[in-house]
């Protein structure tokens, strides 16, 4: 390398690592709850990356002309630019934050001194098992809440169903089709309940594996104080690994991928007043709900369209981030990918309607706003990850230069925006991006949700609703090979051509002159993210696994032996690791929880410190006093933010089980 180039190269290394630095001293400075500290740091991460977007447009695309290289060079920067304005918009929402926690403690009871509001309780259900309903039905019955009914609006007309709501006294309803999936639905439920002259002050919506936690209604009700607040949305957490969490081994140390739109996005957008809601966990105002019309069907994400009607017509959706449910995540990449899917096509179809961005409508500019960074979000940023994935292969088999630069200025423009970015965002929602990770979980769906944004734009009517499946057998290895087969080839394309174009002068990379550090890194990276990828796609059996937030003291009393003294480990409705002294397996007994009851257990797995139990609870009310404990009381499942040598470790551990096999 010229001395020249050498001194450029260090010059714009050291201002990433200056970047870096700032990490160590930052945290200590910057509060995420004052405004100020939010502005300023969105304010940098957004002027570093115009910076970026201005030399990317001036000086790094291909000679103009009608040749493959400044069409590919023209095309690539086209979809980065609506996926940086994407971007931008999101830096702008984070600037604002709003905690209602306060808001839920001080209006606590404002009825008083009269009753309390009455409220409904709707669980739509359609194809579900026992296993995923039973759960939530108990946790629904169990509220803390004086004056409530639990109804379970069943689409899918099952008998076994009818006779189970009987015997848990709740209220089954059915209806003679399904217009209107699921927002028809609700709408069914709540015309049934205004014609019976028993129209409830508040109804709640809980997707059929959605558990409410027993203090649900108490704080959500709390913020309705506000006169003004038509709908309350709380966030979703899960108390199972979702997909990449369970193929890549990372359910300890990494969150789950809609821990960032619920934990940081959401109360940034409610600092803006455009909160959203998003079905599930949230509780609506009857008259607010009546003053529209109702739900919505105009579009398969009926929740998102419910919150611009509702504030079209004045009333406000308010965001409490604080747990009070939690639910099943797609167990599998097809139900994640298909949900995903689903959502972009119904953000394409109000953008498409009456209520988009450009619409005839009464919404405030902000409101129009929120729709804008949604599109953009899902018709731009999707395309441009597939574009980084191919176009780099244009190098090495076509002799094709689409970007233009040396290593001393993409590191003092892509490097510094890049680092400072990772920085901003950590700071702002600690332990929530990690380059590499968030790209596989973009890079899974990417194709299907492309193709959905298309299809909505194009043609944003007459799709059916895709149900989200839940539950079923997970206990096999299973290689999603429709959803691994691009990035496969892509895999095989990029290592191939990466060890052509080093070893053979017929390839481009000896005619990239400076760009050759350029063309290096960025196929090394994506071959990292393909191989993690290609590795999301092996599904990994599953087993429902609740860790106790303390050890706790239990009894096993084997059969013909004396019960021994023992600390619970973790407990599932069918599971149990108790340690202390190890049980020969196959060893039968009875396992006693305080607060419990006693529970049927056999010895599925000897560990040098314990044993692992197999359980049978069909004691109904220890069974429903177990169901109440795992899924409706404690604080929030799963991991709030990435425990980074944690992530290390758990990707090691991934790598050699799948090299083992």
């Amino acid at each position: 390398m010229p001395p020249v180039l050498l001194s450029e190269t260090g010059s714009a290394a050291m201002a990433v690592l200056a970047v870096l630095a700032m990490a160590a001293i930052l945290p200590g400075v910057v509060d995420p709850r004052r405004i100020w500290h939010r502005a300023a740091l969105m304010g940098v991460t957004i002027l570093l990356g115009c910076r970026y977007m201005w030399w990317r447009g001036t000086e790094t695309l291909p000679p103009p002309g009608l040749d493959v290289g400044f069409v590919s060079g023209l095309l690539l920067y086209t979809l980065e630019l609506g996926a940086f304005l994407s971007s931008v918009s999101a830096g702008i929402l984070m600037t604002r934050f709003r905690d209602r926690s306060p808001e839920a403690e001080a209006g606590r009871d404002w009825w008083a001194p009269g009753p309390p509001p009455r409220v409904a309780i709707f669980v739509a259900t359609y194809n579900e098992s026992r296993e995923v309903l039973e759960r939530t039905i108990v946790g629904a019955a169990a509220l803390d809440y004086p004056d409530f009914e639990v109804m379970v609006l069943d689409d899918g007309r099952r008998e076994w169903l009818r006779h189970y709501c009987a015997e848990r006294g709740v209220t089954y309803v059915t209806r003679p089709d399904g217009h209107g999936a699921k927002a028809g639905n609700i709408n069914h439920a709540l015309r049934r309940l205004a014609a019976q002259g028993r129209a409830p002050d508040f109804f709640a919506v809980l997707d059929a594996d959605f558990v409410p936690h027993r203090n649900f209604l108490t704080r959500t009700l709390a913020v309705f104080a506000d006169p003004e607040v038509g709908l309350v949305q709380t966030p979703q957490h899960f108390f199972n690994a979702d997909p990449i969490q369970n193929n890549l081994g990372l359910a300890r140390s990494y969150p789950d991928e809609q821990r960032f739109f619920f934990d940081h996005m959401q109360p940034s957008r409610d600092g803006w007043g455009i909160a959203i809601c998003c079905g599930t966990s949230s509780v609506a105002r009857w008259t607010a709900v009546e003053d529209v019309g109702f739900l919505p069907t105009d579009s398969v994400t009926e929740d998102f369209l419910l919150s611009l009607t509702l504030q079209e017509a004045g009333w406000r959706t308010a965001y409490l981030n604080e747990a009070l449910t939690e639910g099943l995540a797609p167990e599998g990449l097809k139900e994640y990918i298909t949900q995903r899917a689903r959502w972009c096509l119904g953000l394409m179809q109000i953008a498409r309607g009456r209520l988009g961005p450009l619409g005839q409508n009464r919404l405030r500019l902000r409101d129009r706003w929120s729709v804008a960074d949604s599109v953009l979000y899902w018709i731009m940023t999707f395309p441009f990850r597939i574009a980084a994935l191919i176009f780099p292969l244009l190098y090495w088999y076509f002799n094709v230069i689409v970007v233009v630069a040396p290593l001393p200025q993409v590191l003092g423009h892509f490097g510094v925006y890049f680092a400072w970015s990772i920085l901003a965002y950590n700071l702002l929602s600690p332990g929530m991006v990690v380059p590499v990770l968030k790209d596989v979980t973009q890079y899974l769906g990417a194709f299907q949700i492309s193709r959905a944004a298309i299809t909505g734009i194009l043609k944003p009517h007459g799709h059916p609703f895709s149900v989200t499946a839940k539950g079923g057998d997970r206990s096999k290895v299973v290689i999603q090979w429709w959803v691994m087969a691009p990035f496969a080839v892509l895999l095989a394309l990029n290592v191939v051509g990466l060890g052509l174009g080093i070893f053979s002068d017929r390839f481009a990379y000896h005619d990239a002159g400076e760009g050759k550090a350029v063309i290096l890194f960025w196929t090394i990276y994506n071959v990292i993210v393909l191989s993690l990828t290609v590795l999301a796609c092996i599904e990994l059996p599953r087993r429902e696994e609740h860790v106790a937030d303390a050890p706790e003291r239990v009894i096993f009393a084997p059969e013909g032996a004396a019960p021994a003294r023992v600390w619970l480990a973790s407990l599932a409705l069918d599971t149990a690791r108790i340690r202390g002294r190890p049980f020969a397996g196959g060893v039968r007994g009875i396992l006693r929880i305080p607060g419990l009851g006693d529970m049927e257990a056999t010895v599925m797995e000897t560990l040098p410190d314990g044993a692992r139990l197999h359980l049978v609870v069909e004691e109904q009310p220890v069974r429903m006093a177990l169901l109440r404990r795992l899924y409706a009381e404690g604080p929030a499942p799963g991991t709030g933010r990435v425990r980074l040598a944690g992530l290390i470790a758990d990707l090691g551990t991934r790598f050699s089980r799948e090299r083992d096999t």
